[in-house]
C-alpha cells in the first residue's frame, strides 16, 4: 500500500500584537455639580413653599410654586443624561 503524503505544516507564527488603545471617556466635569444643584434647588423650593404656607418663594405663583420646584428637579434629570 502506498504511503500518504506528509503535509508540511507551516511553523507557528503568532498573530501580530494588538496596539493598546486607551479608552478616553469625555467626562464632563460640570454635569454632576449642575445636576445636584438643580435637584437641591428644586427640593428647597418645594420645602420652602410648604414651610411658609405658600407665602414664599414667590407669593404670586401660589400653588404653581410646586410645579417650579419639580421643574428644577426635572431639569436636573435632563442634565444627568449628559453624564458619561
Amino acid at each position: 500500500m502506498p504511503k500518504s503524503r506528509i503535509r508540511k505544516k507551516a511553523d507557528y507564527t503568532p498573530p501580530p500584537a494588538k496596539q493598546a488603545t486607551s479608552i478616553k471617556l469625555n467626562s464632563r466635569a460640570w454635569v454632576a455639580p449642575v445636576m445636584l444643584a438643580l435637584f437641591v434647588i428644586g427640593l428647597a423650593w418645594i420645602v420652602v413653599f410648604y414651610v411658609t404656607d405658600g407665602s414664599l418663594p414667590i407669593d404670586a405663583l401660589d400653588n404653581w410654586n410646586i410645579v417650579v420646584g419639580f421643574g428644577f428637579i426635572a431639569a436636573g434629570f435632563g442634565v444627568s443624561t449628559q453624564w458619561k
